[in-house]
């Protein structure tokens, strides 16, 4: 029992300096990470090359998740700065004048499409606004965009995600990937009808619900084939982007009474989709030429970690690291495509003199925080995981929870993603206690780490952290409680619904 209680300290911490102090995720997860470590050295008797090896194999993992964070963001300043998140946002309102549909189109498919590529709160950040301006209640303009790119975050940001979960786990995208889509494609299907029911009440989302049925459909098969097939890091921006296609289809079949005032202009929107369409042509490229990704594959990181061993006699076999390749990366497959994107914006005369400048700083300034708390749970992780710590607490939860753990799991990913915000950080702090505790319960490994993602992704939208940035952008400050009360509803019939499907899943694997 002494084990298991010091184990779940660090954990502890974390959830009631976030959660009852409101400390930054920073400040908390410094408290989590040195807690375990004076637990894993006074009492599990970690020594120094434990210690040290715990350390190199943490800053690998993170660079790992890092890389891609950094990029992806990059290339939605990029983006952005170039005004291309704007002609999106001026275009779509013209598709319909039907609230519903203008729910599904800019609230749903729009906010997961921002969420494929940029993420950390961008959805609600940009798509609030918008809402507003086309007469929805600034409550709405949050829950809406919130709600609807959860299914989408796990594959979003360019996998940083699923990349996180890999990187911890050292699993493959191969064993995960399937299980993982097949849950938020299913969350996809729902989140649909939820958006619509928020915005326009049962009868609104009864007449509606072909369409979202349909948008919901081909947005989860989009991303699970791009996941399964490949390249997985781009299955939530492709699936979000075949449901703004298909929406567009359908906003035809919902004009409303009324159109869109003033006119587009074709030229301005064909260049906002320029970058993007030159991220996905550079993603192929890298990941389908056989010579390019051979080219690009002779630059590994990789260290090899001996036998460790604590005084309680815990012992991790001897291993390696899991390989870098740092030029045929995700992140740097974005950078190449950023680039790229960069100079066609730059030649058509979309930036200021100043945008570099406000590229580089805005960049900075959004992924200095985050960069820094993702590095500290994942020591604090890889500590717990060297030291038996994991191994104490997932004795203890399989005790406990036993032949219901399938059931729970989604809602510790849930817990994960709503005391640090974000989907990325519960998998890094949970999804080795996940693990574990499957192994010693002999069940399918997959469903449960499947489930653990796809919780914390559904989960991570009503965290404080990102509700902060919808009040700030919807003139709501100060309510943040009241729409964490009208938003949780939404999020809890998602992670229950995943909760069933890991049920499901773990049963269908066996």
């Amino acid at each position: 029992m002494i084990p298991f209680l010091l184990s779940i300290l660090p954990i502890l911490i974390i959830l009631v300096l976030m959660l009852g102090l409101r400390w930054s995720a920073v400040r908390a997860s410094l408290a989590g990470y040195l807690s375990a470590l004076l637990i894993a050295i006074l009492y599990f008797g970690s020594g120094a090359q434990l210690l040290l090896y715990a350390h190199i194999k943490a800053l690998l993992a993170s660079l790992d998740v890092l890389l891609i964070i950094w990029a992806a963001f990059l290339f939605y300043r990029v983006t952005d700065e170039a005004g291309a998140i704007k002609q999106f946002g001026e275009a779509l309102p013209h598709l319909t004048a039907d609230k519903g549909m203008q729910a599904l189109v800019i609230g749903w498919a729009f906010a997961s499409f921002l969420q494929g590529v940029g993420g950390f709160g961008v959805p609600v950040a940009v798509v609030a606004p918008i809402l507003i301006g086309l007469g929805f209640s600034p409550m709405s303009a949050i829950i809406v965009p919130s709600v609807g790119s959860g299914w989408s975050v796990t594959f979003g940001s360019l996998g940083s995600s699923f990349q996180a979960l890999l990187a911890t786990t050292g699993l493959s995208s191969a064993e995960l990937a399937m299980p993982s889509a097949v849950f938020l494609g299913v969350a996809a299907l729902v989140t649909g009808l939820l958006v619509l029911h928020n915005t326009t009440g049962w009868k609104g989302m009864l007449r509606l619900a072909p369409a979202a049925l349909l948008l919901g459909g081909v947005m989860g098969l989009t991303q699970l084939v791009v996941a399964v097939k490949g390249p997985w890091n781009t299955a939530a921006f492709l699936g979000s982007m075949a449901g703004l296609v298909a929406s567009f289809i359908l906003a035809r079949f919902y004009r409303g009474e009324k159109s869109q005032s003033g006119s587009l202009k074709s030229t301005g929107l064909a260049l906002a989709l320029s970058g993007y369409i030159l991220l996905i042509v550079v993603t192929l490229l890298v990941q389908m030429v056989p010579a390019i990704k051979a080219g690009l594959g002779g630059v590994v990181i990789r260290v090899a970690i001996p036998e460790l061993s604590t005084r309680l006699g815990y012992v991790t076999q001897a291993t390696s690291s899991k390989p870098i390749s740092l030029l045929n990366h995700a992140g740097a497959v974005l950078l190449y495509a950023l680039i790229l994107a960069f100079l066609v914006y730059w030649i058509a005369g979309a930036y200021r003199q100043d945008s570099v400048n406000r590229i580089i700083q805005g960049t900075v300034k959004r992924v200095q925080t985050t960069s820094l708390s993702i590095i500290l749970m994942v020591c604090m992780a890889v500590v717990m995981e060297l030291s038996g710590m994991t191994q104490a607490l997932a004795q203890g939860l399989a005790q406990v929870a036993g032949g219901l753990f399938p059931l729970i799991a989604p809602w510790i990913g849930a817990l994960g993603a709503f005391m640090t915000g974000s989907n990325t950080n519960s998998n890094v702090v949970f999804a080795l206690l996940q693990l574990r505790t499957a192994q010693l319960l002999a069940i399918p490994v997959a469903a449960i780490l499947a489930g653990q993602t796809a919780g914390a992704g559904l989960a991570s939208v009503v965290a404080p952290a990102k509700i902060v940035v919808g009040t700030s952008t919807a003139d709501l400050c100060g309510r943040e409680g009241e729409v964490m009360r009208h938003m949780l509803p939404y999020v809890v019939v998602l992670v229950a619904l995943t909760s069933l499907l890991t049920a499901m899943g773990v049963w269908i694997i066996r």
